[in-house]
């Protein structure tokens, strides 16, 4: 297979997108939508969060170091684009009909539509040049009941949950899935073992 070197681009890296929510300091909620999420060790699952630019999400971060992660369906779509195309310091914002409820462990707003939301508390920031890293404790998964319906194959409560996923090419693409098992994790692992 022939390759040419790019430039620093993350194209072909397909990634779930997530709303996060915090409270505003007057106490109403505040979304936007980000993709650089992803999870990591530290004697327990935990979640690493990127965010870049100046944001009020992150402002609001560092005020309660606690937020909530939402994962977008194809049903939130309209609702998670607007909310990742208006900025958090424009009056009126979140003046939308958008159905939210507070979390169930921590005081984070949770939006009610979401079938997968993590509740997060920041262990640890990492300030980078125009980015901020947070490695987060996950203090609570909220997953619809239809997603944890396991007479349903994996494949089955996939496509209920009907996540999108963002493709940065050219001005970024949103992606849904339509889930094909290709295998279970180590079907393939003796195509390579040499006989010992």
């Amino acid at each position: 297979m022939d390759k040419v070197s790019i430039g620093k681009i993350n194209s072909f890296c397909p990634q779930a997108l997530f709303m996060y929510g915090t409270y505003k300091e007057d106490g109403t909620p505040n979304f936007g939508l980000f993709c650089w999420f992803s999870y990591c060790w530290d004697s327990e699952l935990g979640v690493m969060a990127s965010i870049g630019q100046r944001k009020l999400t992150i402002d609001r971060i560092h005020a309660s170091k606690v937020f909530s992660a939402n994962l977008v369906t194809e049903q939130l779509l309209p609702l998670a684009d607007y909310l990742g195309h208006t900025a958090g310091y424009t009056p009126g914002k979140m003046d939308i009909p958008i159905a939210v409820e507070r979390g169930a462990v921590l005081d984070v707003p949770i939006l009610t539509d979401s079938p997968w939301v993590y509740e997060l508390e920041v262990n640890q920031s990492i300030p980078l040049q125009g980015n901020e890293v947070f490695i987060c404790k996950i203090r609570n998964v909220l997953a619809a009941t239809e997603l944890m319906d396991e007479t349903k194959s994996l494949e089955e409560r996939m496509k209920s949950a009907a996540p999108v996923i963002w493709e940065s090419s050219g001005a970024g693409l949103y992606y849904t899935l339509n889930p094909v098992p290709k295998g279970m994790t180590g079907d393939w692992k003796d195509l390579f073992r040499k006989e010992q």
